[in-house]
């Protein structure tokens, strides 16, 4: 996230993010951030300082993979691959979320009376 507001996101935001974002297909650090940037009409700015230290938990859980390739302007990067146990996960978030949602939606939602 950007520096100036690191708190932006709730925890877990980020790996959600990047898993739905591999779940399109592999990409390696800079394309994600790129696309998450793009998807959210710019009002997300994923920083190098929260996406290589999340990228690394999901590595460590076994959400994703990684594998040496070459990038479009031919630069050698790390390419990131959804695994199975992560697209299960993402799942398993995603509505966990959505029912999160729901109940702060209802909170917030003008009182019947």
């Amino acid at each position: 996230m950007n520096a100036n507001n690191p708190r932006d996101l709730f925890p877990g935001a980020l790996e959600m993010m990047i898993l739905r974002t591999l779940r399109l297909q592999p990409m390696h650090g800079y394309a994600l951030c790129q696309y998450i940037k793009r998807a959210s009409d710019d009002l997300l700015q994923i920083e190098e300082g929260s996406l290589y230290p999340a990228l690394q938990r999901l590595l460590k859980n076994e959400l994703v993979t990684a594998e040496w390739g070459v990038s479009s302007t031919n630069r050698r990067v790390r390419i990131y691959r959804l695994t199975a146990k992560g697209r299960k996960h993402l799942a398993h978030e995603v509505s966990a979320f959505e029912r999160m949602l729901e109940g702060v939606t209802r909170v917030l939602a003008p009182a019947k009376s």
